[in-house]
């Protein structure tokens, strides 16, 4: 088996996966900074992030139709220079130094549309650029990268808002997204025509494969408690760390350890080779039941910064095992619609945990909704094997279809 980076097609996918991926780890950091210090005002920052959480979810499916039909690769080129704009646009609206609300919400909103046609595009490009036996290993890298990129992704943008202002910060973030783009525009990729239908009956194409693989739409229930308790223990947990487990400085530690956790549990399913990955590792997502309940009953500050490490790492483990199964099970003419679903279960799960959350503990306690999410989490992870598909062997073999002869994607 060729290791992926032996491919000139994969590095240039790779280093165009990382640059796309730390700008959006940094974007959201240095929005953050940027517009509290234009506004003073956690509810226009709550605007601002709404304004691109809210288009993101709606248009996800459109965006798995449009990577569906046409180049993936384009798509993503197209992604990556409308949010390389929009970056550019907030930086020279803060070196001009009377950024608006308006605008900066409006750039928002439209950085929110790119990400939601570019989220699709992700397994389309790694199926067509990296063949089956190398896929896992590709995927792991991609996602030992992307759990790099979220670590460094919020302090390098505080360095670059520190030694350059924000604007810069951004128009820098700009340039990371048109790199990205230009190396994408190089690439070749496989591809299988589509044929061209109306938008709805592409839609009900992409659910149907999703409701007729019961592995796939099971995991999916299972993935977006996954984001729904997470979400409700990043509300709650800061603040247990502060009045119950020592300070602020645990709950750091907390997040330094996840991110670590993430990076490792990624760098080890490059290495994995399961019969049955997918069982394996959605039984390994209920680890997450372990921080939540330590958390709840206040238990010493190591026990809960180990527990969330081991839990983090069985997310950088699922991942790259999930997008292999996915890319070699689902076929090439319906992969980013199946896709996009996944990120819609996943993402849409998450604002409702930071709304009930603290509603929750403001009417009982936070030990509450938190033990209630622990049970939630194991319930629904380790429920899966309960799935024949689940539990169906799923060894890495070749692709369900043929592959379609190389295409010059060459715009």
């Amino acid at each position: 088996m060729t290791h992926p980076f032996r491919l000139r097609t994969f590095q240039l996918l790779f280093v165009g996966r990382t640059l796309s991926a730390l700008g959006d780890a940094v974007v959201p950091a240095a929005l953050a900074l940027a517009v509290l210090r234009a506004t003073d005002s956690s509810s226009a920052l709550a605007l601002v992030l709404g304004c691109a959480m809210v288009p993101q979810l709606l248009l996800l499916p459109l965006g798995g139709v449009l990577a569906d039909r046409f180049d993936p690769r384009l798509v993503a080129i197209g992604t990556d220079l409308v949010r390389c704009a929009v970056q550019i646009f907030v930086g020279i609206e803060l070196l001009g130094g009377d950024p608006t609300l308006l605008s900066i919400a409006a750039a928002s909103a439209v950085g929110g549309v790119a990400s939601a046609f570019s989220m699709p595009t992700s397994s389309p490009l790694v199926a067509g650029v990296v063949d089956g036996p190398g896929r896992q290993r590709a995927n792991a890298a991609l996602g030992a990268a992307r759990s790099a990129t979220a670590l460094a992704g919020p302090a390098l943008a505080g360095a670059l808002i520190w030694a350059a202002g924000p604007g810069w910060a951004f128009v820098l973030d700009g340039v990371s997204f048109a790199v990205s783009a230009a190396l994408l525009a190089v690439l070749r990729v496989r591809r299988t025509p589509v044929q061209r239908r109306p938008l709805l009956a592409d839609l009900r194409e992409g659910w149907a494969e999703v409701r007729s693989r019961d592995w796939y739409w099971t995991s999916l229930v299972a993935h977006a408690v996954w984001n729904g308790v997470a979400a409700v223990l990043v509300t709650l947990g800061p603040a247990v760390a502060i009045d119950r487990l020592g300070g602020e400085g645990v709950w750091v530690l907390v997040l330094e350890a996840g991110a670590i956790g993430l990076l490792v549990g990624s760098l080890l399913a490059g290495r994995a080779r399961l019969r049955r990955p997918i069982l394996v590792a959605n039984l390994g997502l209920a680890t997450y039941a372990l921080p939540l309940t330590l958390f709840a009953v206040a238990a010493p500050a190591w026990t809960v910064v180990v527990s969330y490490g081991i839990a983090l790492a069985a997310l950088g483990f699922l991942n790259p095992v999930w997008q292999t199964v996915v890319q070699t099970e689902i076929p090439s003419h319906v992969l980013a619609r199946v896709t996009s679903y996944d990120w819609l279960c996943s993402l849409a799960a998450m604002p409702l945990g930071y709304a009930l959350a603290p509603l929750a503990a403001d009417a009982w306690s936070p030990a509450v909704p938190l033990l209630f999410s622990a049970v939630a989490v194991a319930v629904a992870c380790l429920g899966t094997a309960a799935a024949p598909g689940v539990r169906r062997q799923f060894t890495t073999r070749p692709e369900p279809e043929p592959a379609p002869e190389p295409v010059d994607a060459l715009p």
